[in-house]
């Protein structure tokens, strides 16, 4: 409807409105229960005026001190039914005492029905009005959805989709045949099979999954499912992301999780709180993706000092801030310290003075194209910072070095992928020569939610309205969670022996542009069809990048592997170069960067790191991404 509407009163008025008609329903239930009494429509009103006019004025006194017209109508649920109930027990009641003063005469029951017609008639006036202004009233371009999950979260969903003028809901659905055919929070409950019709019938255009407790393999599950519908599908996030506030919207567009292709590989186990309870640690790269939740996850296992230590003033800034209050929680104590791992005097002065005795090094440059641009720097602080950061950790007594690497290091195309090989290499070079300190190793996938990474790139992406681009649609990425990457290095740290290289079981490497069309189905939209045109968001290849491969290798020995005490957890035994082969590497790679000769760095990686060469110039094209495939589970 245009023109005016109810909800254009303001919130006095409505409340006013409300009390007077609380205040008109106790006259008027009066009447009626003297009727019924008496069984006619004219019954005795003893007392008279005065009686009925103390009766009203009572009433209005009790709605008013119990706040009935200050509940909302669309929120009229079992907090605000058991007031209005209390309300009316107490204008029974006070009915009764007012007849007993006034010595009205009026029979013992007629305060009582008084009462209850006061409750049902409350009830029934807000119960009118919802339906009234859900009819007359309802915005005409709130879109009609479907909520998929008929359980609380459903029902809260539904509660506040009332309130809201974009979206209304029509039904529910649910997989439960027990639900079918009821009626949940005013809406009816259909079976999830019968959806593809109801969209058609109700003109659905969007679908609410709101089951935010299902394991992500269900949810995966269901979204291929609603995948061929033509409409938009949204998913609830759960109550903890809610909680602590992860999700920046109420129906979040994506979560890390739902793109991996397998269940998250639940890495808590004892041995973790064990190895680092009451130790002092230190982070080097602390305000990074993988650094900061590193500390995080440190934290909670009960060090008695954790070090972030990062060059980024603003990165180190933000990650102490951050952990101030959860550290404060569990009794930890948090330094910060700013430096860089190429200075070793700087190094050396905060593990000798914190008396640090784990050191978890996440410090690097991990941005393939940058690095390829910056070949010299990415050799500095990758290769030479590790040596440096490795030796010091020794010197100071530190009892176990752990290395944060990258599946990029095997048999690499890239600057960064190679200079992360030769930080491998420097650190099993080391043991041999100081046992006292156990140093190890940790192959990561690409972290999903990493700066850098491709969710952010892509979230970012859908939000502009596309396109999503995608360097090769046969590229293929081993993927891991953010919780899963720093989980997997405190676990490595714990079973760490000496010259240890751990690597977690990941499933199946994912192509890149199914996580791309995953991404655009969970955030609610269609990616466009290059052949009909159809759809929202197009996907664009790009052509790879200089130093980018079409896929990644964990290991490059697979015959290498060896269990550890958890299944989902590898140990690789590669072989390593001599001691006088790192020491020529690293002294030629110092010479190379303090000369600026890039060439004979990638000349070095060439000579020193399996797989590596100097890229050719690869071309880059831009076409669309061709027929649209439905993405692997």
């Amino acid at each position: 409807m245009s023109g005016f509407t109810p909800q254009d009163l303001s919130r006095r008025t409505k409340r006013m409105i409300l009390l007077v008609m609380d205040g008109l329903l106790v006259p008027v239930s009066l009447y009626l229960a003297h009727a019924l009494r008496y069984g006619t429509a004219t019954p005795p009103l003893e007392g008279g005026a005065p009686y009925i006019m103390l009766a009203t004025a009572l009433g209005l006194v009790i709605v008013t001190v119990l706040r009935l017209p200050w509940i909302k109508l669309n929120a009229l649920e079992s907090h605000a039914i058991i007031k209005i109930a209390l309300a009316a027990g107490a204008i029974a009641v006070g009915m009764a005492a007012l007849s007993f003063m006034l010595q009205a005469g009026s029979p013992r029951s007629v305060p009582a029905i008084t009462g209850a017609l006061f409750f049902c008639f409350t009830i029934l006036g807000r119960l009118a009005a919802i339906i009234l202004l859900e009819t007359f009233w309802t915005p005409t371009v709130a879109e009609p959805v479907a909520i998929y999950g008929a359980g609380r979260a459903g029902i809260q969903l539904a509660a506040a989709l009332r309130q809201s003028q974009e979206a209304r809901p029509i039904l529910f659905v649910d997989d439960d045949p027990g639900l079918s055919g009821l009626l949940i929070a005013g809406l009816p409950v259909y079976p999830a099979k019968r959806l593809p019709s109801l969209v058609e019938s109700h003109d659905l255009r969007r679908v609410l999954l709101a089951m935010p407790s299902v394991p992500d393999e269900v949810r995966r599950e269901i979204l291929e499912r609603l995948e061929p519908l033509p409409i938009r599908t949204q998913v609830l996030p759960s109550y903890v992301e809610i909680m602590a506030g992860t999700d920046d919207d109420t129906l979040r567009a994506v979560e890390p999780g739902a793109l991996l292709g397998r269940d998250q590989v639940n890495l808590d186990t004892p041995e973790i709180a064990a190895a680092y309870s009451g130790k002092v640690v230190m982070v080097t790269g602390a305000g990074g993706s993988i650094g900061s939740e590193l500390c995080r996850q440190l934290v909670t296992c009960g060090p008695a000092t954790i070090i972030l230590f990062d060059h980024s003033e603003h990165a180190l800034y933000d990650a102490h801030r951050d952990l101030l209050s959860l550290a404060a929680r569990h009794g930890v104590r948090i330094v910060p310290r700013l430096g860089s791992v190429t200075d070793a005097e700087t190094l050396a002065r905060v593990l000798a003075r914190e008396g640090v005795q784990i050191m978890l090094h996440a410090a690097a440059y991990k941005h393939v194209p940058l690095v390829e641009e910056n070949a010299l720097v990415g050799g500095a602080n990758n290769v030479i910072g590790t040596r440096i950061a490795a030796e010091a950790a020794a010197h100071a007594g530190v009892e176990r070095f752990i290395l944060v690497s990258t599946d990029k290091a095997v048999r690499p195309t890239n600057v960064m992928g190679a200079t992360k090989r030769l930080a491998e290499l420097v650190v099993q070079d080391l043991q041999p020569r100081h046992p006292g300190t156990k140093f190890a190793m940790v192959r990561f996938g690409n972290v999903l939610g990493s700066s850098g990474s491709v969710l952010p790139l892509f979230e970012e992406q859908i939000r502009a309205g596309g396109p999503v681009t995608v360097t090769h649609p046969d590229v293929t990425r081993f993927f891991m969670t953010i919780s899963e990457a720093a989980r997997l290095v405190l676990l490595a740290s714990a079973f760490a022996q000496g010259r240890d290289l751990f690597v977690l079981d990941m499933g199946e490497p994912q192509k890149i542009v199914d996580i791309a069309l995953r991404m655009i189905a969970l955030s609610g939209r269609k990616p466009i069809d290059p052949e009909t045109g159809q759809g929202d968001i197009e996907v664009r290849i790009t052509g790879l990048r200089p130093g980018e491969k079409l896929y990644e290798e964990l290991l490059i020995d697979d015959a290498s592997l060896r269990a550890t005490p958890h299944p989902k957890i590898l140990r690789a035994e590669e072989a390593g170069l001599t001691e006088g082969a790192v020491c020529g590497m690293l002294d030629a790679l110092a010479a190379a960067i303090h000369d600026g000769r890039a060439d004979v760095l990638r000349a070095l990686l060439s000579e020193y790191v399996e797989g590596y060469a100097p890229p050719g110039p690869t071309p880059v094209t831009t076409t669309p991404a061709g027929p649209i495939r439905k993405p692997a589970a």
